[in-house]
């Protein structure tokens, strides 16, 4: 199945929803652009006081406006982390361009609740999509072709990559909500709670539905799913990754990141691997650090022959909600009774994640919940259906599924 179906296939799959579905298209659409309406009231409001720093000014004067520790923002100047932080700047042998620097980079990480609301818009989106909407009522098998149109996903991507992107900056986002926490554990940021209640929310809606947030809600994973989902080099395309090698560089990663954040490897606290690889910075234009616009390009540059490869090589984000996929509450399940292993799903998955759902492994490959795999299937044998609930749609409503 290509990745972009033609214009008629989605005004016939409109044509098949049922009265019942066109209430929850409507109503979830509503629902979206109420939670976003609110995030957008509750938003603060544009033109705050800025604050003006000058290198007579001490660590201690300034990291609380940026809301950061002392020990953060020696880190940002190049300084020890037990610097004196009463001493003046200029004493310390800071520059007022390095100051302003520092100061614009991290003002750049603060933002105000309205991306969260956006977040949460999208995944509610998806989740109804892929449980109520992608499958019109009572089609059969045979109309497959038309079920789950692309439009949908690929309208939820450009809002994305629009919205909590360029639109709202680069912060929050997933990765750096799973980064911040440890860095709060080394004393970067002031409150450990708060930046684990952020990566406890972003778990949360990898969890409502398989790793939805990462699917239909990052920004930079939806720019890496557009670029792949452009009609080009498909026979390259065919080949994947094997899962073993690309979980074991992203997770290699991880265990590097808190050994030189925690200083056991280096002999120095609050080093931060992924700073100087954040994608992100796109969404800020911020380009600071040399190996940033390298990580982008180049991950830019494969994304239109690997399937969202930061996402699968370095994300530490995507390595957390990956072990998360195991209680997630809304998934791509496979019917044993029906399934015949005739590899369909596999070919149309652009990751291993419906080889090792057929073959029925624990420790299966990442799901972004694109619903590639949801309508190719000869026997009706896949859905995306809640796990505590029977097999929602098909022919047989009956059969048992299995839960990968």
């Amino acid at each position: 199945m290509p990745d972009l179906q033609p214009r008629q296939t989605s005004i016939r799959y409109l044509s098949r929803l049922s009265n019942a579905q066109w209430a929850w298209l409507i109503g979830s659409l509503a629902i979206c652009a109420a939670i976003i309406t609110a995030g957008w009231i509750l938003e603060p409001e544009a033109g705050q006081q800025s604050h003006s720093f000058t290198t007579a000014m001490s660590i201690r004067e300034i990291a609380p406006k940026l809301d950061v520790t002392g020990k953060s923002l020696a880190r940002e100047f190049g300084l020890p982390l037990d610097v004196p932080k009463g001493k003046p700047l200029e004493k310390l042998g800071v520059a007022q361009e390095d100051l302003d620097h520092v100061a614009a980079h991290l003002v750049g990480h603060q933002s105000g609740p309205l991306k969260y609301y956006f977040f949460a818009a999208l995944v509610l989106w998806g989740l109804v999509f892929l449980t109520r909407l992608g499958r019109p009522d009572g089609s059969p098998s045979a109309e497959r072709r038309a079920w789950y149109p692309r439009a949908p996903y690929v309208a939820a991507l450009l809002v994305a990559l629009a919205a909590c992107g360029f639109a709202l900056g680069k912060s929050p986002n997933p990765m750096e909500g799973a980064v911040k926490v440890f860095k709060s554990m080394v004393g970067l940021y002031p409150s450990v709670w708060e930046k684990v209640a952020a990566l406890g929310f972003f778990l949360v809606l990898a969890v409502i539905g398989n790793k939805l947030v990462c699917g239909w809600a990052c920004p930079f994973g939806a720019l890496q799913e557009l670029l792949y989902s452009l009609p080009l080099f498909k026979r390259i395309k065919r080949r994947k990754v094997p899962f073993l090698l690309s979980n074991a560089i992203r997770a290699t990663l991880f265990v590097v990141m808190l050994l030189l954040l925690f200083g056991v490897v280096g002999g120095r606290k609050g080093f931060v691997l992924y700073h100087s690889m954040n994608p992100f910075n796109l969404f800020s234009l911020d380009f600071d650090e040399p190996l940033i616009p390298i990580t982008i390009l180049t991950a830019s540059v494969l994304a239109l022959l690997v399937y969202r490869p930061f996402c699968q090589f370095i994300c530490p984000f995507g390595l957390i909600s990956w072990l998360a996929e195991r209680i997630s509450l809304a998934r791509v399940r496979i019917d044993t009774s029906r399934c015949n292993e005739c590899g369909a799903c596999i070919r149309a998955c652009p990751l291993d994640a419906a080889k090792h759902r057929v073959a029925g492994r624990l420790l299966a490959a990442d799901c972004y919940s694109c619903a590639r795999c949801l309508n190719v299937c000869p026997h009706d044998a896949i859905s995306y259906s809640v796990v505590f609930a029977g097999r929602p749609q098909g022919e047989n409503a009956s059969a048992q599924a299995l839960d990968a």
